[in-house]
């Protein structure tokens, strides 16, 4: 597994980039899987950078990741507080639609193959399969 340690800061997010995304190049996966990778890259730092750490520079996010044949693995972490990913609004409610922002976990369960939280919300880990066709998926709702 590699690692890349970066501070909560935007402009860090390339480095993690940088790391990552021609490893996923060079193992052959096809455009379609790197933009869904890097989508889900993008909106996991974002919120580990801006929600997590709540935006401290002097805090760091954690990046893991493998890449291989058969899958791209990517777990990152935060040192905030946490949260429960069960209860974030639903971005589709009308309420929500004129929101900037909220939509970051969707797009991550939409274009990755798994999706998983723990560490009390801290961690999020990213899996894409090689093969996986997934369509854009629905929203879960609380009893998912």
């Amino acid at each position: 597994m590699k690692q890349v340690t970066i501070a909560s800061r935007a402009s860090q997010a390339r480095k993690a980039h940088d790391a990552l995304m021609p490893e996923v190049a060079a193992a052959g996966y096809s455009g379609d899987s790197q933009f869904a990778i890097r989508l889900a890259l993008d909106e996991a730092l974002a919120n580990a950078m801006f929600h997590g750490n709540g935006g401290d520079p002097t805090k760091n996010v954690l990046v893991e990741y493998e890449v291989n044949n058969e899958s791209v693995y990517i777990k990152i972490q935060d040192e905030g507080h946490g949260f429960n990913p069960k209860i974030i609004p639903d971005p589709t409610l009308e309420e929500n639609l004129c929101k900037p922002n909220g939509r970051g976990i969707m797009l991550m369960k939409a274009y990755m193959s798994k999706v998983s939280f723990d560490d009390m919300g801290r961690c999020v880990t990213l899996i894409k399969n090689r093969n996986c066709k997934r369509p854009v998926a629905s929203y879960p709702t609380q009893q998912d």
